[in-house]
């Protein structure tokens, strides 16, 4: 595999720093079938404890938009991924895992002017996380619209964001504008929340700017604390219809842990159960789940040509089935993308 590297001289808030773009990852000469854009940072996991009893960490690769990058490449499809890391240790580590994923890298951009952010994971008895982050600035915030790769964009079959790039300028701006740019494209987008209230101001600043994002979505992943959050709702049917009343979005996934996914296509709603496994570390889960799900819906509009309005009921579920199987077996290992289920895997384990 062939690494090209070339200094990119950029502006970022008025300083003069250089980027180095790697173009890697392998030949995406046709095309992709999802790119994404966002944050990659290192997921510090609990790993036990020193002869000391001091706490022990593993050093994982992680960032929701990877991470869903991972699980569709890992099922064989073709990924892009844009972002930005910093020139350290961490930020190459990152850039080599997603080479060894077969993600292409050639929208990926090492800044000087700050580190690759940091997370770390702290997980209760049941696998459940909260997070610590030192991000101030990470060099994921610093990524501009003018460093976006609309070649990318345009090469792309489905675009994918999240919100944790929107919680600072300038990246705020690079990711709304670059889902803007991939709608006026005709391009599929898939959005999710994923709410990290940690990185933000406030939550009423959150709450505001990643509103701005639904209206672009045509998949809309949130997990019910997030569906809340948005809507005040109390009730999954409440909330889903609150959101497809005022955005319509096509399709809005409701994850729901162990106890499935709730679903909202127009007025058709549904419910599937979740697998029960012995999780040890949700990290990741969710995005193993879109990954699927993404997976799942862009074979299937292959064969078939069908838009998501057009799938029936049992292709629908079909496809949410294979995605909470996807999300439940990545809770079985720790980290995110090291968690990831192959698709042999993902088929032994739903039959």
């Amino acid at each position: 595999m062939n690494h090209k590297i070339k200094e990119d001289q950029k502006s970022e808030n008025g300083r003069k720093t250089v980027c180095k773009r790697t173009n890697a990852g392998g030949n995406q000469a046709d095309g992709y079938d999802v790119a994404a854009l966002g944050e990659l940072l290192i997921d510090f996991t609990p790993s036990g404890f020193s002869e000391q009893g001091g706490a022990l960490f593993e050093r994982n690769p992680g960032g929701a938009p990877a991470n869903v990058l991972a699980a569709v490449s890992k099922l064989g499809l073709r990924t892009s991924f844009i972002g930005k890391v910093g020139t350290d240790p961490f930020g190459q580590f990152l850039k080599n895992v997603l080479i060894r994923q077969g993600i292409d890298t050639g929208g990926l951009l090492q800044s000087r002017e700050a580190n690759t952010t940091l997370a770390f994971v702290h997980l209760d008895d049941s696998g459940e996380r909260t997070f610590s982050f030192y991000r101030d600035p990470g060099a994921d915030m610093l990524l501009t619209e003018e460093e976006v790769d609309e070649g990318i964009l345009q090469k792309t079959t489905l675009f994918h964001f999240g919100s944790v790039s929107m919680s600072r300028e300038p990246a705020r701006t690079a990711t709304l504008k670059s889902a803007e740019k991939a709608k006026r494209m005709g391009k599929l987008i898939s959005y999710d929340p994923n709410l990290r209230p940690p990185l933000w101001n406030d939550v009423e600043e959150a709450r505001g700017v990643i509103k701005q994002g639904l209206q672009y979505a045509d998949i809309l992943k949130v997990s019910g604390e997030e569906l809340e959050f948005l809507t005040d709702a109390k009730s999954l049917d409440d909330g889903t219809s609150q959101l497809y009343g005022q955005y319509n979005i096509p399709l809005i996934l409701v994850t729901l842990g162990p106890n499935g996914c709730y679903y909202r296509r127009s007025d058709d709603t549904g419910h599937l159960s979740g697998f029960r496994v012995h999780a040890v570390d949700a990290t990741g889960a969710g995005d193993a789940f879109l990954g699927g799900f993404l997976y799942k819906l862009i074979v299937s509009d292959k064969l078939s040509g069908k838009p998501i309005k057009e799938l029936t009921n049992k292709e629908l579920e079909e496809m949410i089935g294979f995605a909470n199987a996807m999300g439940a077996l990545t809770t079985t290992r720790k980290g995110a993308i090291p968690a990831i289920p192959s698709l042999e895997q993902t088929e032994e384990f739903l039959r």
